[in-house]
């Protein structure tokens, strides 16, 4: 019989996802499940040390996607969200018809690209619905379910199909009678990896 701790870290993913923290008489295991971290950020986990040294972890159980050359880099999220700012406020600059598409192919982990641009360009992002966002209140004011703003990321069972045209997956094709400018931007790491060259 051996008493086990077991502590819950944030893992950064998703809202609410977790890492494990096992410590009993036998040592220490980190369990990670899909995580992203930025660089320094683990260091900053005060369940991670004793006092002022890091815990000695025996072994650590990496559960990722991303154990593949192909991924050997990836951009920081910083670098990512900078490009993609970069690119929808030149696009959006253009015109009010000028809109982007976010084509998120998950539910949830897009939080924090939504609010950055919200809070930067001053854009609402329309959704479907707010009803998965109602336990993070502090998305609420990033996003809206009024289709006319600029940036969208709207979904559609066929998003891909349903992308034609400078067609928005909620139906959009034009404001007050004039055609919308649509781009299309994926913010996918697999997406990214896959296309490396």
């Amino acid at each position: 019989k051996e008493d086990l701790e077991v502590t819950l870290l944030p893992a950064g993913h998703c809202p609410g996802s977790v890492m494990f923290l096992f410590e009993g008489e036998n040592g220490t295991v980190l369990y990670t499940g899909d995580f992203r971290l930025a660089k320094g950020e683990a260091a900053r986990m005060e369940l991670l040390h004793s006092g002022t040294r890091v815990k000695d972890i025996q072994s650590v159980y990496l559960d990722t996607t991303f154990c593949d050359p192909k991924y050997y880099h990836i951009p920081s999220r910083e670098e990512c969200l900078n490009g993609i700012l970069e690119l929808v406020r030149s696009w959006t600059s253009l015109s009010r018809y000028h809109v982007v598409w976010l084509n998120c192919k998950a539910a949830y982990g897009y939080e924090y690209l939504f609010i950055n641009l919200s809070e930067e360009l001053g854009i609402k992002v329309h959704v479907n619905k707010l009803d998965m966002f109602r336990n993070m209140p502090e998305i609420l004011y990033h996003i809206t379910t009024d289709r006319r703003t600029q940036i969208h990321a709207c979904r559609h069972p066929r998003d891909d199909d349903c992308f034609r045209g400078n067609r928005l997956p909620c139906g959009m094709t034009c404001q007050n009678g004039t055609p919308l400018h649509v781009i299309s931007i994926k913010p996918s790491t697999m997406w990214f990896g896959e296309r490396i060259k």
